[in-house]
């Protein structure tokens, strides 16, 4: 019983050692650079260094803003066509589509309008 104590013993402290040497010897090539069984370079692992937080302003309202430029440009337009539909052109019926009061002539000299397809 002594005997395989001593043995597994003896196992147990010759494989501690040679993993230990191993690991040595893993890090010492890495250290001296690639070879052939590691052709690529290992990096280190450098930590971050800790980034200063900016000290917050508030909340910014950029989208807000640009959205209530975008709602009074609509709105200008908007007005500009509404006074535009006000003109004689588009109010008055006698227009009929141009951009002057078509001509009456007597009905013997009446030609066809191609704009709105009517004699005038």
């Amino acid at each position: 019983m002594r005997v395989i104590a001593s043995i597994l013993l003896l196992v147990l402290i010759v494989s501690a050692a040679s993993a230990q040497s191993r690991r040595q010897k893993k890090e010492a090539d890495a250290e001296l650079g690639p070879t052939s069984l590691d052709p690529l370079p290992k990096e280190r692992h450098v930590p971050k260094e800790a980034r200063k937080r900016t000290e917050s302003r508030g909340p910014t309202y950029n989208s807000e803003r640009e959205y209530y430029e975008r709602v009074e440009a609509f709105a200008k337009t908007r007005r500009k066509n509404e006074k535009m539909l006000m003109t004689p052109q588009y109010s008055d019926p006698t227009y009929f589509g141009h951009k002057r009061p078509p001509k009456k002539r007597p009905p013997h000299k009446m030609k066809f309008c191609k704009e709105c397809g009517i004699r005038h």
